[in-house]
Order: structure tokens, then C-alpha cells, then sequence
């Protein structure tokens, strides 16, 4: 298991942005895009849409992530 981020690409709203997760955060934002049958570039938007300005977009995925896993409703 690394804690190193690992940095990739994603298009929101037809802008290139790149975000830092740790691979398990990656690794479980992938699956939950996959069963709720949409792309993951359209679920980092859903989540960039919702973050307060004081949270980045990679904090918000992470606790997107974590919410989703126990059990608990956005925002």
C-alpha cells in the first residue's frame, strides 16, 4: 500500500485539470463511478459542482469517497 498521491487528468465542464489521490482513493472513485453507471470525468464534476471554494477538489473527492462508504448521504 503506497500513501503517495498519484497524479492524473480529468475534464470538467470541458476544462483539463489534474488531481493527486492516494491509489485506494482512485482505486474506490473509479468503482463508485462504475456502479452508478456514469464516467468518472462526470462524477469529479458532480463533486467540483458541490465543494465549497474553502475545499479543494481532491480533499472533496476523498471525502466524497469516504461518505460513500459509510453509508452517508452527500453535502
Amino acid at each position: 500500500m503506497s500513501a503517495r498521491p498519484v497524479k492524473h487528468s480529468l475534464t470538467l465542464r470541458g476544462h483539463r485539470t489534474s488531481v493527486s489521490l492516494e491509489a485506494e482513493f482512485w482505486n474506490a472513485f473509479r468503482e463508485i463511478a462504475a456502479r452508478e453507471g456514469i464516467a468518472l470525468n462526470e462524477l469529479a464534476a458532480r463533486i467540483d459542482a458541490e465543494r465549497g471554494l474553502e475545499a479543494g477538489l481532491a480533499s472533496a473527492i476523498r471525502v466524497f469517497v469516504l461518505r460513500h462508504y459509510r453509508g452517508r448521504p452527500r453535502g
